[in-house]
């Protein structure tokens, strides 16, 4: 239970770190004259992220909530985190590192490009291995 309530701490204190350190101008989002704390406020964090202020809130506060890996994603553009502060935002709400997308790592040869120019007339395609269109 302790390593819960921890774990919620950090939460709440990474999120709010993330948005400490940028400025409204950063998102594209005027400045007002009345901004007391810096940073970007809980509503628009939660207006940039695509999700409501309370629900919002909550994942900041470290409540018990269910995230989706497309939030996560949105939240880690708004914030503009790197490539570590998503692993560690994912290890905090979902308690694994975010999954990569797949890469194809294969190269067309000369003489498949060659075939395909002369194809103009028919539609074509390539497929590898994994049946991915390249």
């Amino acid at each position: 239970m302790r390593r819960m309530e921890r774990g919620r701490q950090e939460l709440s204190e990474f999120l709010q770190s993330r948005q400490a350190r940028l400025k409204p101008t950063d998102v594209g989002l005027p400045v007002g004259s009345r901004r007391r704390p810096p940073g970007l406020r809980r509503e628009e964090v939660a207006a940039l992220a695509g999700v409501g202020l309370t629900w919002y809130t909550w994942l900041e506060q470290g409540r018990e909530i269910s995230v989706s890996a497309s939030f996560l994603d949105n939240l880690c553009r708004v914030l503009k985190m790197d490539a570590e502060d998503r692993r560690y935002l994912y290890l905090l709400t979902q308690g694994r590192p975010p999954s990569e997308p797949g890469k194809t790592w294969c190269v067309v040869p000369p003489v498949i490009h060659r075939l395909m120019a002369d194809l103009t007339v028919h539609p074509a395609y390539v497929l590898n291995l994994r049946w991915d269109v390249i």
